[in-house]
């Protein structure tokens, strides 16, 4: 892969987010979601985040395109959850595969330390090994699995969940 530039979130990278997550719902069940959510949606939940000083990170090549992207959310809004964040990471279809995700999640790791969370939550669907493999590597323990919790393209989903203490 070609050279890659880690940087904060800025607002003009809503519409390429929004791509990519649109792929991943309409062609995947990294996603629970069954429709994709628009621009206004997304950036709202951006929005959120960067008010809240949540750890985002965005991946771009040295053209400018964004190859993916990662944040850490508060896992559950009571208050006792303050210290424990639940990660998202992205990568666009053709960057996949590249190590791209492991430089998210490293960096996400690192900045959702520096914000204070103790505990980090990674909540995969049983089928995306890929997700799995890459959380393994980074140290992340398998802490339970719930079955058949979604329904999509026809199917039962389990989702996995793993834990990272930071």
């Amino acid at each position: 892969m070609s050279e890659i530039i880690l940087r904060p979130f800025q607002w003009a990278d809503v519409p390429a987010i929004t791509a990519i997550y649109r792929h991943y719902v309409e062609h995947s069940v990294a996603t629970f979601d069954l429709e994709a959510p628009g621009e206004d949606v997304l950036g709202e939940k951006f929005g959120h985040m960067l008010a809240a000083g949540h750890p985002v990170v965005m991946a771009q090549d040295a053209s400018g395109k964004l190859l993916g992207y990662a944040y850490a959310s508060v896992y559950r809004p009571r208050p006792a959850y303050r210290f424990t964040c639940e990660n998202s990471v992205y990568c666009a279809p053709d960057a996949t595969g590249k190590g791209l995700g492991t430089l998210l999640m490293n960096e996400i790791i690192t900045q959702s330390r520096s914000f204070g969370f103790k505990q980090m939550i990674a909540v995969i669907t049983a089928e995306g090994t890929g997700s799995i493999k890459l959380h393994d590597k980074l140290g992340f323990r398998h802490i339970g699995r719930h079955q058949a919790l979604g329904y999509k393209f026809d199917r039962w989903l389990d989702i996995v969940h793993m834990q990272l203490t930071l």
